[in-house]
């Protein structure tokens, strides 16, 4: 198992969680939700950068939504290009590129949505959190299964992959 926090990133039409594990990688908690940008001006990309470096991240695990089938979904394309404008912007850090890892994330939101019902959270206070549980539920999955396979989750996205990304 890899040493170092990682941040697990929940790509929404309008808004991006973000949680992060502990530098051992044995638990992800909630960090932030980001709001999402329509525009290209990256403000987004860039607070989620930032959040990397306060926390010293070594690793963006960005969900990527699909159907139960394993089949492409409607917000499958949407996932990927995010994961390629941070994977773009994080290769030009200071320190080096960050890597990007997209990750399977079926039922992340549905499970984050159920989990704060079951605690008491209504579907209006929900909004401003569930989007965080999910990116929690994302992470801590990618760091038990690497913890159980030994080997790291997903497909590592190229610093040079860009928002044009398949």
């Amino acid at each position: 198992m890899r040493s170092g926090v990682r941040l697990g990133i929940d790509v929404g039409r309008a808004r991006i969680g973000v949680a992060r594990c502990d530098p051992g990688a044995v638990l992800a908690v909630p960090v932030e939700t980001v709001a999402r940008r329509a525009d290209d001006d990256g403000v987004d990309v860039r607070r989620i950068l930032e959040i990397a470096s306060e926390h010293e991240a070594i690793e963006l695990v960005v969900g990527n939504p699909l159907s139960l089938s394993g089949r492409p979904t409607a917000s499958t394309d949407d996932a990927i290009a995010f994961a390629g404008r941070l994977a773009a912007a994080g290769g030009a850090l200071p320190g080096g590129a960050l890597p990007v890892r997209l990750v399977d994330e079926r039922l992340s939101t549905v499970s984050a949505q159920r989990d704060l019902r079951a605690a008491g959270r209504s579907a209006k206070r929900q909004r401003s959190v569930v989007d965080q549980a999910a990116a929690v539920i994302i992470l801590q999955h990618a760091i038990d299964a690497e913890r159980a396979s030994g080997e790291a989750p997903g497909r590592l996205l190229r610093h040079d992959e860009g928002p044009q990304t398949p």
